[in-house]
């Protein structure tokens, strides 16, 4: 950091899993207790800028053009704590963030937004850049985040109670593979249930969430390997079991977890329809929350996206292709 002041801005992307997170090995860490893989995404972005200045008596936190809740704001306090602590000095810090898409409703608008933050913060503290530095930050606020920070296909591996240093590490670049991820928004409005809330509340009352954690890291190796043969009909066999596994889980806890909509269910048979009655390879995923992402090669993308958005419920559809890592846009 320059004199009194530092300032950087950074724009994050979202990414999908397409191994799921679902659990924590260690709360106070936020550790996940199973291993997860996901694609970064193009065109799903979060632009932050933080600033630094000896000059200001207290963190101010804005979002999306507002004054961020209380709760968000702790978070974003809690990671300027650490950046502070790191760089050794106590100036307070403004964040303006604004994302580019829907939030709070299952399109890991959490991921990029730590992600940007994380690295947006390191950069104006002055700290030393390290990619898995940054990483290992943004996971402390959401595991997801921790793989935002790459481009491509990343992999975020479990953790093991108290490894504080934990980060994600990129498999394959964005150019490794020219798939596509069609979403199908089915729902308006932040899901009743986040995620945080949600991982708890199944390892705590869920008969399941033993064996999904037992069978995720499997299913995890089976999406590597399809990425790694470029073979999709192994990859997608995997995401769907992993995701249709998690929500399982979820719905199975006490009380029940349901991210479901009518128009989930109605995207998820136009996925299976497409891929069994009209032959194209087309497999669907979904975080927590009830959008429906489809993954399929880039030249089947346009008829997927004709056939999830001529499904009754569907609000609306986008189409992403693999997304860069962080990128900074002004340091100064």
């Amino acid at each position: 950091m320059r004199g009194s002041t530092g300032r950087c801005t950074v724009r994050a992307h979202a990414n999908i899993a397409l191994s799921k997170y679902w659990g924590k090995s260690d709360l106070a860490l936020n550790l996940p207790a199973v291993p997860s893989i996901s694609m970064t995404l193009s065109g799903l972005v979060t632009e932050t800028e933080v600033r630094f200045d000896a000059s200001l008596r207290a963190d101010e936190v804005y979002l999306d053009g507002g004054p961020a809740s209380p709760k968000e704001a702790r978070r974003v306090v809690t990671m300027l704590d650490q950046v502070r602590a790191a760089a050794k000095h106590e100036h307070r810090a403004v964040v303006r963030s604004v994302n580019r898409f829907p939030t709070a409703a299952g399109l890991a608008s959490s991921a990029s937004g730590f992600a940007a933050l994380a690295a947006a913060a390191t950069r104006a503290a002055g700290l030393e850049w390290d990619d898995s530095r940054v990483s290992a930050l943004a996971r402390q606020a959401s595991a997801s985040a921790a793989r935002s920070v790459f481009g491509g296909f990343v992999e975020l591996p479990a953790g093991k109670p108290g490894q504080a240093k934990l980060a994600a590490r990129q498999l394959h670049r964005e150019d490794h593979w020219d798939l596509r991820i069609v979403v199908a928004e089915t729902a308006k409005g932040p899901k009743k249930v986040g995620s945080t809330e949600g991982m708890e509340r199944s390892r705590v009352t869920s008969p399941f969430y033993d064996a999904w954690v037992d069978a995720a890291p499997g299913l995890s190796q089976k999406v590597k390997r399809g990425l790694q043969k470029r073979d999709l009909p192994l990859l997608g066999a995997a995401m769907e079991q992993s995701t249709l596994a998690f929500h399982a889980c979820a719905m199975a806890s006490a009380p029940g977890i349901l991210y479901f909509q009518p128009a989930t269910l109605a995207a998820l048979a136009t996925v299976r329809e497409l891929r069994e009655e009209r032959g194209i390879e087309v497999f669907a995923t979904m975080d927590a929350g009830p959008h429906v992402k489809a993954l399929c090669h880039a030249s089947d993308a346009a008829r997927v996206r004709r056939a999830l958005g001529r499904t009754e419920g569907v609000i609306a559809t986008g189409v992403s292709a693999p997304g860069p890592g962080v990128e900074i846009l002004k340091w100064d």
